[in-house]
């Protein structure tokens, strides 16, 4: 039987799930959404139109449910839904933070907690997304089945989730700018709008390989290259990432 999905919660991270769904025909018997923003979810229901627009009590009734909330809102919302949800539901946060432990306290004690860490890869079905279970979590297989549409999943221990989140789900933002960058540069010196796309792409993807299946050690493949422009500003930029990253891990710690 097909289960029911509901989402707490129609934002990016829910817009990116229905994306990596609709990619791989995948239809659950219904998707329900809850939302503050009736903006969000008339946005949301034109570009799928098979979702179903709900309460957020009604929402919270299906079958598994997802958390899709920033995690200062988590706990209230729980409070307003915990007399809703069925033993039996299969709630997953997507938010770090909020342990299983403290979600499943605030929901009289359910079982089936899981959390995941999601990436913005999924919307084309290329996500790296560490998941986590609640030790007595009854169904876990087909909720990977489920989950693996979006790319790669997998189990990890609780307390290393914030950590994918700065390592893995944000890190895309540290660089797309910078090949966004790298694009028009390579315009203002003659490449057309497709020849620049084309070098930088293909150029990063075989990067990325040298570096991590080389075989070489990292001063080995950095010494392939003579001329380093920037490496004068290195230093500056390492510690924009550590002192920045080093303080949104410490806030998003449980």
């Amino acid at each position: 039987m097909k289960k029911t999905l509901g989402f707490i919660g129609g934002g990016r991270i829910t817009r990116i799930f229905l994306q990596s769904f609709h990619n791989t025909g995948f239809a659950p018997a219904k998707v329900a959404v809850y939302d503050i923003s009736n903006d969000v979810l008339t946005s949301l229901q034109k570009t799928f139109p098979s979702v179903e627009i709900t309460t957020l009590e009604q929402a919270a009734t299906r079958d598994i449910v997802f958390i899709a909330l920033h995690p200062p809102v988590i706990m209230e919302t729980l409070d307003c839904i915990k007399n809703h949800v069925k033993q039996d539901v299969c709630m997953i946060s997507l938010a770090p933070k909020i342990t299983m432990d403290r979600i499943s306290a605030r929901l009289n004690g359910l079982s089936n907690v899981a959390r995941l860490i999601p990436n913005a890869t999924s919307y084309i079905n290329k996500g790296y997304n560490p998941v986590c279970f609640s030790g007595n979590f009854a169904g876990q297989d087909d909720i990977m089945e489920m989950l693996n549409l979006l790319g790669h999943t997998f189990v990890v221990e609780e307390s290393k989730l914030e950590a994918y989140a700065i390592a893995s789900a944000m890190l895309p933002t540290y660089f797309w700018f910078q090949w966004q960058e790298m694009h028009h540069i390579a315009q203002k010196m003659g490449l057309d709008a497709n020849e620049s796309r084309d070098a930088v792409e293909k150029t990063l993807v075989a990067g990325i390989e040298t570096l991590y299946h080389s075989g070489l050690s990292y001063e080995e493949v950095i010494d392939l290259i003579p001329v380093k422009p920037i490496a004068a500003h290195e230093p500056q930029i390492k510690d924009i990432l550590s002192n920045t990253l080093g303080g949104l891990f410490e806030k998003i710690k449980p």
